[in-house]
């Protein structure tokens, strides 16, 4: 007697939205970072570490939990080498510092800015797909930011401005005036890039659009530094996504610029004094620039005491009344945006280059800034290998764009306050084109990570 065989069990349903899930995990957790800093700052805060920092530091976590659990080399020696080069230096001015604490504190606030969380951004992209992504959650947090800038300067809620509360500052409030505008940068940048890639008609037109709306807050947050490293990026997008769209695209930005700055009203008179005071250096310049360039002298002085390690880390204000003129100020004032007046001290010389310069010396800024020039080499390396074949133009110029944006800043800026944390986003953003995406690998169809990418 034959048994009849037994029908085969029915295949289960492939999961599409789980296998789509697991597609983006890996980058999830640096685009909910960005999304964090959408959370307004509590009032009268010093604008140090927040949310936001927290949670990179899981990220990191979450990063070195992944290479162990796949047992495999996390980068490769030229990755290792751009990113690990700033340690020694950073270990050599943290000895140097007036205090353990102090040294231990710079210390790990550099770590995690320039080292460990662009090393994890790094590993978590895996392709373009999810750099655009990223991109995407910039322009999102940026649009968010500038709602909210634009509403303070219509309605007067804002930071004092000129005896006004109308400066936009988002959610950051006045003790970081700068978090706003650097968001709202990262966000116009990402959105130029996009705009001048060479993907679908509808995301060309959206990033286009969003573009232009976010000119808006970026000019009513006052931010002199902001508007230069802006203004230099989008110059050096269009002419690296071609000479004739940079053309066309320069008349539609300056149109737009007239009709941005004449509808202000009461608004342009401010506008165009806070333009003017750029050039303003030695001819009658207000009091903010007169500070900044006496922190810039005495930043320099220092460097010249200890040229090769610095005076150590957070080892500025401790030496600043030693080197500043009598120019400088006791401090700046901040009002308005849901704080009460505080008088903030002046604490570093607003210079990235000579705040490395003075507290790690000519050792610490050859390894940070030489480290971020190699990265944007390698970028517009990748941008113009990528530009003879058409894809992946919009990820080298929102790539490229962001470390130009960065390293631009950081002639106005340092680093400090809630927004940091993009930095590092961002330089691990750049950090990935630059040594991954921009060698052709990484695809996201293809499913290696960034890392098994870095590591062959």
């Amino acid at each position: 007697m034959t048994l009849a065989p037994s029908p085969p069990a029915p295949a289960p349903a492939p999961p599409v939205p789980l296998s789509r899930a697991r597609a983006l995990s890996p980058v999830l957790p640096v685009v909910a970072v960005v999304a964090l800093l959408a959370l307004p700052v509590s009032p009268g805060g010093e604008g140090g570490a927040g949310p936001a920092d927290a949670l990179s530091a899981l990220v990191v976590l979450f990063c070195a939990v992944r290479l162990v659990r796949q047992r495999r080399r996390p980068l490769s020696r030229r990755a290792a080498v751009v990113l690990g080069l700033p340690v020694a230096g950073l270990a050599l001015a943290a000895a140097g510092a007036s205090s353990p604490g102090e040294g231990l504190t710079g210390l790990g606030r550099y770590l995690q800015v320039f080292v460990l969380v662009p090393a994890a951004v790094l590993l978590l992209v895996r392709g373009r797909r999810d750099l655009r992504v990223l991109a995407w959650s910039f322009v999102g947090l940026a649009g968010w930011q500038g709602a909210v800038g634009v509403h303070q300067y219509v309605t007067g809620t804002g930071a004092s401005y000129q005896g006004e509360m109308i400066r936009a500052v988002g959610t950051f409030g006045p003790q970081d005036v700068m978090g706003m505008a650097t968001v709202v940068s990262f966000g116009l940048v990402c959105a130029v890039g996009l705009a001048l890639g060479r993907t679908s008609v509808r995301q060309r037109t959206v990033a286009a659009l969003a573009a232009f709306a976010l000119l808006v807050p970026l000019a009513l947050s006052f931010s002199r530094g902001a508007w230069i490293a802006t203004a230099v990026t989008c110059v050096v997008q269009l002419v690296l996504g071609g000479l004739r769209r940079a053309l066309k695209a320069g008349a539609v930005a300056v149109a737009a610029g007239v009709v941005l700055v004449g509808g202000f009203g009461v608004g342009s008179a401010m506008l165009q004094e806070r333009i003017s005071s750029i050039t303003q250096v030695t001819d009658a310049p207000d009091q903010s620039v007169t500070d900044r360039y006496t922190m810039w002298a005495a930043a320099v002085g220092m460097w010249r005491e200890q040229p090769l390690t610095g005076v150590g880390l957070k080892g500025f204000p401790e030496h600043r009344d030693a080197h500043a003129s009598l120019a400088l100020s006791s401090g700046s004032d901040t009002d308005g945006a849901g704080s009460g007046f505080v008088r903030q001290p002046l604490l570093s010389p607003h210079n990235m280059y000579l705040l490395i310069l003075s507290e790690q010396g000519l050792l610490g800024l050859l390894a940070l800034a030489g480290g971020w020039l190699a990265l944007l080499v390698c970028a517009l390396r990748g941008l113009f290998r990528v530009r003879r074949s058409g894809t992946g133009l919009d990820c080298a110029l929102v790539a490229c764009g962001l470390l130009v944006w960065q390293l631009t800043d950081f002639v106005y800026a340092d680093i400090g306050g809630p927004s940091t944390v993009l930095t590092a986003v961002v330089l691990g953003l750049g950090a990935w084109w630059a040594l991954v995406g921009g060698e052709g690998v990484g695809e996201a169809r293809q499913a290696p990570d960034a890392g098994e990418a870095c590591a062959r």
